[in-house]
């Protein structure tokens, strides 16, 4: 185990608030956006996931580290998120079949982290101040240096991400042979949903955020998946542009969190930042469609706008968030299109949404319509 000492380490938020800890993961300094999430399990998922590149994450849960890293269980091929905060870090795990600590985790990724931090009144504050940046370091100590360097930290807010963690070559997932091909546009996509995809019979070509329709249509898929990914989905014009294209050839598409987002967008639909987004594992949502509820798995900061959407002639509501009655479902009038807020592979979370998939498959084989 790498040797760890418990030095002094400091988190600063943008409105001015300090909160004093203990050093963990490497020693140095990150910054981000601050945001948390409320799962009790699957933290090594959570680190992983594109979405939350370049945000700081607070962990409600009490314990992180106590059930140690497990090398397949990763949802990219290396730490996400910008940084971690946490009440207990606990390097011994009790898990036999992890594979390491996750102080030698962090330190072989070089993720800077806090710990003993009291997240209950940290998240109290996030909840009520709403997301803004931070700044996490255990080799600064004064407080006016660490302002200025966390007022050089551009807002999430107009941020375009999702080029910076997305695949730079197209490559291909599953079995050659399966029933149907599906075109993914990798904006940071988790690897559980590749799985979900084999598991139903289904070969994949995963391409760059930027890639073109034409270059997608070679692959001569059934159907074509716009996945989810960090950053502001307002200025993310090429990937609207794709998704208008695959519109008017009246192609299959199915698209989860920054996908829907974007699937908005491309029927002339505003997105928004919001006052703290939605990172959890038991969000209900309702299928208005089918009238069932569900909970759900979610990670976003920015969503559609519910005003615009109700508004619309191009789209209609098929799910709404029970706590806020934000949109978390849409399809595309006339079009083999639809698109979920929330994340049905969840990984972590609830199987409740799994059925999605399924209801891909009906619609490229044309089994599904509406």
């Amino acid at each position: 185990m790498t040797n760890y000492t418990k030095l002094p380490a400091i988190l600063l938020l943008a409105d001015g608030t300090v909160f004093y800890g203990k050093a963990a993961g490497k020693i140095g300094t990150t910054t981000g956006e601050i945001c948390f999430n409320t799962g009790m399990t699957g933290y090594q998922e959570i680190f992983t996931d594109p979405s939350y590149f370049g945000q700081i994450m607070v962990t409600t849960n009490s314990h992180i580290g106590n059930y140690g890293i497990k090398n397949d269980e990763i949802e990219s091929d290396s730490i996400k998120i910008a940084g971690l905060v946490c009440k207990n870090y606990n390097i011994v795990y009790s898990r036999k079949q992890a594979s390491e600590s996750i102080q030698d985790y962090f330190q072989n990724d070089n993720l800077v982290a806090i710990s003993d931090i009291d997240t209950r009144a940290l998240v109290r504050h996030i909840r009520d101040k709403g997301a803004m940046n931070a700044i996490i370091s255990s080799e600064i100590t004064d407080l006016e240096e660490l302002k200025q360097k966390l007022a050089e930290v551009p807002s999430m807010e107009g941020l375009e991400l999702s080029s910076k963690v997305s695949t730079t070559e197209p490559y291909f997932y599953g079995n050659p042979d399966a029933s149907l091909k599906v075109a993914a546009l990798d904006l940071g996509i988790k690897k559980n949903i590749l799985r979900s995809f084999e598991n139903r019979d289904i070969y994949v070509q995963v391409f760059p955020a930027k890639t073109k329709f034409a270059e997608m249509e070679k692959f001569n898929p059934d159907g074509y998946f716009i996945s989810n990914g960090p950053g502001d989905p307002s200025v993310m014009p090429y990937a609207v542009e794709t998704i208008k294209e695959i519109l008017a050839k009246d192609k299959p598409l199915f698209g989860i969190c920054l996908g829907h987002q974007l699937l908005a967008e491309a029927n002339d639909i505003g997105t928004m930042k919001m006052f703290n987004g939605h990172r959890g594992l038991n969000h209900p949502v309702k299928n208005i469609i089918k009238n069932h509820c569900e909970v759900t798995s979610q990670n976003h900061g920015f969503g559609v706008i519910p005003d615009e959407v109700r508004s619309s002639d191009k789209v209609e509501i098929t799910h709404v968030n029970l706590n806020d009655k934000s949109i978390e479902g849409i399809r595309v009038k006339g079009k083999k299109a639809f698109s979920v807020q929330y994340h049905p592979e969840s990984s972590p979370g609830p199987h409740d949404s799994r059925y999605l998939f399924d209801d891909f498959v009906d619609v490229m084989k044309g089994e599904l319509v509406w």
